[in-house]
């Protein structure tokens, strides 16, 4: 039995036109995108134009240009090894490869430098380059770096070169991870679409509200309600 009719048929109203909403916002009707995904894209190319830290990354590796490393990284494949042997050898460093087992002599600096390049490529969406540079696929190259400094990391730890470590870790994770994350994303700025973000954050809120409210006006009109 319905307590509130008013109350009650107000809730359905609302929460027929809650649903209604919903259905029209998975719909591909946003440049072939529902609703969800254009936001999604919109969100990711806004936080992908504010991770673009490969030019100060480099300075702040030029101070290693004079320093030379001698490492010995072990890959899970042969196949890896080998193909990150040539991201070495282009960096100007010399890899020599004995199976999985890959060692490794040249410039920190210079081997940084030539990682945050290529971080860069990927970033600016230049899968080409990388392409035509390594004869392989543009993310597996980038997929190499991340795992060639990781390797980096260890065997410096294990020389106990400390600060040297913690720079590879953090051209590692703060260029090489975005750049592959983010790579064929369009990056943009916040301020380009400021009033659609705006507007979505205000209606996410509002849309939630739209929804409490309705559950609310349905329950109480059904005469349920909340007692201590």
């Amino acid at each position: 039995m319905i307590y509130n009719k008013k109350e009650f048929y107000t809730g359905f109203s609302l929460l027929a036109v809650f649903f209604v909403v919903l259905f029209m916002m998975f719909q591909p009707i946003y440049h072939g995108h529902n609703a969800m995904q254009f936001l999604d894209n919109l969100y990711n190319s806004i936080s992908k134009g504010s991770i673009d830290y490969s030019g100060a990354l480099k300075t702040d590796v030029a101070p290693y240009n004079d320093k030379d490393v001698d490492l010995n990284l072990t890959y899970g494949t042969d196949a890896e090894a080998l193909q990150s042997a040539q991201l070495f050898t282009k960096a100007g460093a010399t890899a020599s490869v004995d199976g999985p087992a890959l060692r490794v002599t040249g410039s920190l600096g210079t081997i940084l430098g030539a990682s945050l390049d290529d971080a860069k490529l990927m970033y600016d969406n230049n899968g080409d380059a990388m392409q035509t540079k390594y004869g392989i696929a543009p993310r597996r190259s980038l997929f190499n770096w991340w795992t060639s400094l990781k390797l980096m990391s260890k065997s410096l730890n294990k020389q106990s070169m400390f600060e040297s470590a913690k720079v590879v870790d953090t051209v590692r994770t703060k260029a090489i991870e975005a750049s592959y994350n983010y790579y064929k994303v369009e990056a943009q700025h916040i301020s380009d679409d400021i009033g659609l973000v705006i507007f979505s954050l205000v209606f996410y809120v509002a849309y939630t509200l739209w929804y409490g409210f309705a559950i609310l006006f349905v329950f109480e009109g059904w005469g349920l309600k909340l007692s201590h």
